[in-house]
Formats: C-alpha cells, structure tokens, sequence
C-alpha cells in the first residue's frame, strides 16, 4: 500500500509518476524501495486515468455492514457442588475456641 501510497501522493501534487520520483517519495519516507515493484506500479498506471478511478472509488456504494452476530446460546448449567459440612463436634470445638478469645 506504501506504493500506491506515494503514487497519490505524487498525483495530487501534479508530478509525474516515474520510477525515479516514486523512488524518491518512497526513500523520503524511510521506505527501502523495491525495484521491481516500483517497475510494476508504474507500468500499471501508466494505463490508467487516476482522476477517473478515484471518482469512480468515491460514486461506488458502500458495501453493506456485517451482520450483527447470533444471540449466544444459553451455556448448559453446571452441576451444582454441594459444600460437605463439617461434623457436628468439629463445629462446636470451632465455636468453643472462639469463645476463648473473647474470655
């Protein structure tokens, strides 16, 4: 995207579309330009009518938004844990060494 990038960039200034000056936008950047994709992009725009594509980009409809996602299905209810509870005698030890606290 950076090329295509700098190739706008060179349009909407009015300057040519070279191998050379779309080097020296890319470079200015601090992007290593790539030779045979510089080649490659401005081969392909040499065919074609910038100001034309980009009217067409701009009159062309937005795509449709994304379907809002499915309700999530209920998650299946976990088998309850019962607590085991604690013998008689350990409760009543337990609440007699509280009562040693407070005399």
């Amino acid at each position: 995207m950076n090329y295509v990038y700098a190739a706008l960039l060179l349009h909407s200034a009015g300057k040519p579309i070279d191998e050379k000056s779309l080097k020296d936008v890319l470079s200015a950047a601090g992007i290593n330009p790539d030779e045979s994709r510089v080649k490659a992009l401005v081969a392909a725009l040499s065919e074609i009518d910038i100001d034309e594509a980009l009217k067409a980009a701009v009159s062309a409809p937005a795509p449709a938004p994304a379907a809002a996602p499915a309700p999530a299905q209920p998650a299946e209810e976990k088998p309850k844990v019962e607590k085991k509870e604690k013998p008689k005698e350990e409760k009543e030890e337990a609440l007699e060494g509280l009562g040693a606290l407070f005399g």
